[in-house]
């Protein structure tokens, strides 16, 4: 699995920012420092048009995140970006794209089954995850920071038997307002 063969905080909180938060590369890279709030457990993030979003801030995404600032951010760093540069001459500079693509590129080559691993369906998958729990589309589309309720539902591809489930799970709702006595 992907998540298990990061072998740095710094790695795992990017990822997750995206698998649970629905978060752009860009959107990450750009994070600062004040647009985290661990108190009130919510992020703010800068995304596509300069639009403004505040997001919630998951446990999932947050222990991991703490752990990476307090253990291997560089404390000299002069960047206020959440996410910099770990080693080497840029040390304590602010990530690139390509500091990213080199992230998921050396998980890839790792494994086979990790072939299609890429932040973008990591977006797309929180999308459908967050549809199949119930997720209203208004509020999937404020996460995700879409203009249109369109673009949104271009990220929800659910199967045949997301369908049927939800399906079904309403059924037993409303039959119990029409129960028919037979």
């Amino acid at each position: 699995m992907f998540l298990g063969a990061l072998n740095r905080y710094r790695d795992l909180a990017i990822v997750l920012f995206m698998l649970f938060g629905g978060l752009r590369t860009q959107e990450a890279l750009l994070l600062r420092l004040a647009d985290v709030d661990f108190s009130a457990s919510r992020i703010r993030v800068r995304g596509k048009g300069n639009r403004e979003r505040a997001l919630p801030l998951s446990d999932q995404i947050a222990g991991p995140l703490r752990k990476y600032l307090h253990l291997e951010r560089p404390p000299d760093s002069a960047s206020d970006r959440v996410f910099v540069v770990l080693q080497g001459e840029r040390r304590g500079q602010p990530m690139t794209p390509a500091g990213i693509r080199s992230l998921f590129r050396a998980r890839r080559r790792a494994s086979a089954e990790l072939e299609i691993a890429n932040p973008h369906r990591f977006r797309h998958t929180f999308g459908a995850e967050m549809a199949r729990s119930g997720v209203r589309l208004p509020v999937l589309q404020q996460m995700m920071g879409h203009a249109s309720g369109l673009t949104t539902l271009r990220y929800i591809q659910l199967s045949a038997t997301d369908v049927a489930a939800e399906y079904h799970r309403a059924m037993e709702r409303i039959s119990l307002r029409y129960e028919t006595g037979l």
